[in-house]
């Protein structure tokens, strides 16, 4: 009976493997299961059998034995570890701490030196770099937990399997199978592969799948499940009040796949629980309730069951000098695990047999189920360990696989405002790194610098105090950092004394978090998240070690895509499974070249320095970004001045400008052409077709074309505002509140929320608005509200919503879109005016529109924000007839058509503005005197302008505030800024 469980067993290892092939572990082929010989026992049977017979009664008990050996503890545990193989007789050994080549020249010369060949394991969940130097280590499961991906747990224990194969050992006590639902676990914790069974129990069987494949025994354990304990097994006895119900529908489940699964053998734990064994003092590993009744019985395990190891407190403060040994056998167990004593354990049995406690029938069944895995696992033609570039073999696999799982686990917890991915080197916004709990640079900060070469890197080791906090705080402000990173380190992986993490440094990361826009990334146990529940955006990263650290700098920085989810919960409101993933964009980097190179004049093209400090200096404007292409090259990428006149603000490569009307056509018209592509908008069809809301006004059959070209008869624009301020010239408090409620959440400016429905009202105001005669060219903000809202009713999405997902993602944009203030920090954007009626403060990251603000920020005809060089990709685009990076937008074809002269009684595209038709004979050149007829484009009232020459392949984009902090501010047209740094772009062409 006993030779059928054990085939049973072991071909079970196979025959519930989709990735295995007809053998896990050595011997359990087909060929060597039915090698029968002529007694009719197989080649197997024969072996146990011949060993067993050569075994006195006390040595057949000690093949049961496995005691502790280190490769690092000298040479009297060295001689203690010889005298137990040599006068004891014991079956196995239990390697820990060392080295490599130590381990092996011992295993050497333990295997020579033992009468039978030695059973060797190792506790290695995460591979040999956990016990051994010179090896390095794989990730701890709960990172694989974060991947939920089989094959890397597959791979995972294939790797640990060859190891261990490579070493000499023949079980490796893994893989944790635990369901660890209890965050202040002592014991399991980062060892489990999370809270999710179904989670644990798929990875845990691909991890056995894996070793046992390279021919290393796996052991699921602690059975039946150490998740949910606060006491460590180690140090005394962790009780577990479920009711059997909850056992079996949530700790045993992993259990019960693994036993499906085949795994080699099962380790109990020692563990208290009353509603399967609620004997006084009986852990379930000594619990026959346990071993023989649930685990062999009720769940028909017929593999090795291996005791948790006897000298832990957990027993062995019940039970000593080898009576946790006897104990352990009477419940059932086949292996019995570092017992306190080896010459008492045997004693002990044997006089339990003599007392009739135990008979001889069952210990040589357990004696032989272990022999039987000796074979199973090689040990008949037992090899010595060749030591020759052991330890380069040991690691071999470790790092390409360590990549795979940082690749697939870094997890973005949290994201608002989509802080996160941070744009590569030269893109703001202008970041502090402070590294807690290290005290000198890393891989990570290391990294970190390789992507921003101006970040300010700060310090914070585990040894610093509140001062040190305070100064690093200061200094921050004091250099105007406008976002913050806060890596984790070398913090305790338990949880005990908020895992060591000191006072201060967790107020430092506190306050970072609530006065600046951050990102916290914790290095280690997930379970340290807890203490940063608020920050705004958080990364889970797992481990600290290189690797981890710069994979976690390139999804930081947008150079890889965050796959990872939660495998445990970490805050009521991040729970086990979130894990925020989204699609890069495509590099928004443009190549930038020596101008000569596209046959421009460098020193032509330094006279726009001269031009753009002049406008300054006038009082055109308090600073400007200006940014040009030729034949699909950047040619001038430069910035002037300062955010307002008088401060030392100075504008940046990714200074955010509110765009005014240029986002009629960055937004709205490009969102109309691609509604037309799909044939879901046509020309000649009317506003009634597409807003059922103004029909039975005579808004109800304007044409799109007309609408398009501002010849529709509408108005130019409505002062919504003026009819809501009160007799003091004020918001009416009717209309307006200080503060959000759940009455008003429409943001106007700082301080300043519309009533929610008013938005409707402005609707049928523009709706009722008095029509004029059509086809008389009147420019209208009225046209592009009605666009807008156009856009929003056929796709079903917020205008702002639909231009992200549709372009400005996929192109790669980082600052282009509406609402600025929700996504970046106050000092990358512009101020504009500093507005003396309605809103009566300086506007800064609110649309400077009064109609697009009471709209809550998005309109048709106002409320874009973007940098320079995005503009400039959007431009390409169009230059390019409709695609950019191998996708295509538009047809070709549509952007034709929107981009020509489309007007007999104006100089419009459709939603384009372009140069006069007579431009080349005119005086007052528009938009300059050389742009072709081809050129189409926009300016903007805060002072900006796009304007694209197909003829010329230029691309040009200016982007000012001259409307700060005065919007009657003239100068910057009067003076001809826009158009003489246009005009020198033709110019320094040959």
């Amino acid at each position: 009976m006993m030779y059928r469980s054990v085939v049973r067993a072991m071909a079970g290892l196979c025959a519930a493997a989709a990735l295995c092939s007809a053998a896990v572990v050595p011997g359990t082929s087909p060929r060597n299961k039915h090698n029968a010989v002529p007694g009719g026992k197989d080649s197997a049977q024969r072996w146990v059998d011949s060993v067993f017979n050569s075994l006195t009664p006390d040595e057949r008990i000690a093949q049961l034995i496995m005691i502790r050996a280190h490769s690092n503890l000298g040479p009297d545990h060295v001689e203690k570890v010889i005298k137990d193989i040599r006068e004891n007789k014991v079956g196995g050994l239990v390697f820990f701490q060392g080295g490599p080549q130590r381990q092996a020249a011992l295993t050497n010369y333990y295997q020579s030196i033992s009468k039978v060949p030695l059973l060797v394991a190792i506790d290695a969940e995460w591979g040999l770099g956990m016990r051994l130097d010179s090896v390095t280590a794989f990730p701890k499961n709960v990172m694989i937990g974060a991947t939920q991906d089989t094959a890397l747990a597959y791979a995972e224990g294939l790797a640990i399997g060859r190891q261990c194969k490579r070493i000499g050992v023949h079980i490796n006590f893994a893989p944790d199978m635990d369901v660890n639902n209890n965050p202040n676990n002592p014991v399991i914790n980062d060892r489990s592969y999370g809270e999710n069974k179904y989670n644990v129990a798929a990875l845990g069987v691909a991890f056995i799948h894996g070793m046992q494949k390279a021919g290393v025994m796996a052991s699921a354990k602690h059975f039946p499940g150490h998740g949910d304990t606060e006491v460590d097994s180690h140090l005394d006895l962790p009780t577990i009040s479920k009711s059997m119900a909850q056992l079996d529908s949530l700790e045993l489940y992993p259990f019960r796949q693994a036993i499906a699964a085949g795994v080699g053998s099962m380790m109990v734990a020692h563990l208290f629980v009353p509603a399967i064994d609620n004997k006084p003092h009986t852990p379930t590993s000594i619990s026959a309730k346990t071993v023989t009744g649930l685990l062999r019985g009720q769940l028909g395990y017929h593999g090795v069951v291996v005791t948790d190891a006897l000298e832990m407190k957990g027993l062995s403060k019940f039970y000593t000098n080898g009576q946790e040994s006897l104990q352990s056998l009477l419940a059932g167990n086949d292996l019995l695990e570092l017992p306190s004593t080896a010459e008492g354990s045997v004693a002990a049995i044997r006089k339990a047999i003599r007392k009739h406690k135990i008979s001889w029938e069952v210990v040589n069944e357990h004696v032989k189920k272990i022999l039987r895995a000796k074979y199973e696992l090689g040990l008949a033609n037992y090899k010595p360990v060749d030591t020759a570039h052991l330890t380069e073999d040991l690691n071999a696999e470790t790092d390409a696989l360590r990549q795979r799982i940082a690749d697939e686990a870094i997890t973005v917890v949290k994201n608002e405002n989509r802080l996160v991915p941070f744009m590569p080197a030269t893109i703001q916004p202008r970041l502090a790194l402070v590294a807690i709990g290290a005290s000198t640079p890393n891989n990570f900060t290391q990294q970190v610098r390789q992507y921003r070469p101006d970040a300010g890197t700060y310090f914070f080791s585990s040894a610093a105090d509140t001062a040190r906090a305070r100064e690093i705080i200061d200094e921050i402000k004091d250099q105007h950092y406008q976002a913050v990173v806060i890596s984790v380190h070398n913090y305790s992986r338990r949880p005990a004394h908020n895992f060591d993490l000191t006072d201060a440094a967790l107020q430092l990361m506190r306050q970072l978090q609530q006065e600046l826009p951050s990102v916290t990334i914790f290095f280690g146990n997930a379970y340290a998240i807890q203490f940063a529940c608020e920050a705004p955006a958080i990364m889970a990263a797992y481990e600290d070690d290189d690797t981890t650290q710069v994979t976690a700098a390139r999804v930081l920085f947008g150079q890889l895509k965050p796959q990872g989810r939660l495998p445990v919960t970490v805050c009521p409101g991040l729970p086990s499974g979130l894990g925020i993933t989204y699609e890069l964009p495509v590099p928004a980097v443009v190549p930038e070249i020596n101008p000569e190179a596209v046959h421009m004049h460098s020193e032509v093209l330094a006279r726009i320095d001269t031009l753009a400090r002049e406008a300054i200096q006038r009082g055109a404007t308090p600073g400007c970004s200006i940014f040009a292409m030729k034949d699909g090259q950047v040619v001038y990428q430069k910035q002037f001045g300062n955010y307002e006149f008088g401060k030392q603000d100075p504008v940046t490569q990714k200074s955010i400008y509110d765009l005014a009307s240029v986002t009629k056509i960055c937004a709205t018209t490009l969102s109309v052409m691609k509604m037309y592509d799909e044939g879901k908008i046509k020309l000649d069809g009317t506003l009634g077709q597409y807003l059922p809301w103004v029909k039975g006004t005579d808004k109800a059959k304007l044409k799109i074309r007309d609408i398009l070209l501002h010849q529709a008869g509408l108005v130019a624009f409505i002062p919504f505002y003026k009819s809501l301020l009160d007799a003091a010239g004020v918001p009416d408090t009717s209309y307006f509140r200080h503060q959000m409620d759940s009455a008003h959440q429409v943001r106007v400016a700082e301080n300043l929320y519309l009533r929610n429905d008013y938005p409707a009202t402005m609707e049928k105001i523009i709706a009722d608005s008095k029509l004029g005669k059509k086809h008389t060219y009147v420019y209208s903000d009225n046209d592009f509200i009605f666009l807008g809202k156009i856009v929003e009713r056929l796709s079903g999405q917020h205008l702002e919503d639909y231009v992200l997902h549709n372009f400005y993602e996929p192109l790669g944009l980082e600052t282009t879109g509406f609402r600025p203030r929700e996504r970046f920090a106050l000092g990358l954007i512009a101020p504009t005016e500093n507005e003396p009626i309605f809103r009566r403060q300086l506007i800064r990251g609110d649309v400077h529109d009064p109609g697009a603000a009471m709209f809550g920020g998005v309109a048709g005809h106002a409320g874009l924000f973007s940098d320079a060089q995005d503009l400039g990709i959007i431009l390409q685009l169009l230059l390019n007839n409709g695609s950019y990076h191998g996708r295509r937008y538009f047809r070709p074809e549509t952007i034709r058509l929107f981009t020509a002269y489309n007007s007999k009684i104006s100089r419009r595209g459709l939603g384009f503005d372009k140069p006069e038709k007579d431009n080349a004979t005119r005086e007052d050149h528009y938009p300059c005197k050389s742009a072709s007829p081809q050129t189409f484009g926009h300016t903007g009232f805060t002072g900006t302008c796009i304007w694209v020459d197909p003829k010329s392949q230029l691309v040009f984009v200016f982007l000012s505030n001259r409307v700060c902090p005065d919007g009657t501010n003239p100068r910057l047209s009067q003076l001809h800024v826009r158009e003489n740094i246009m005009q020198t772009l033709y110019d320094a062409m040959y």
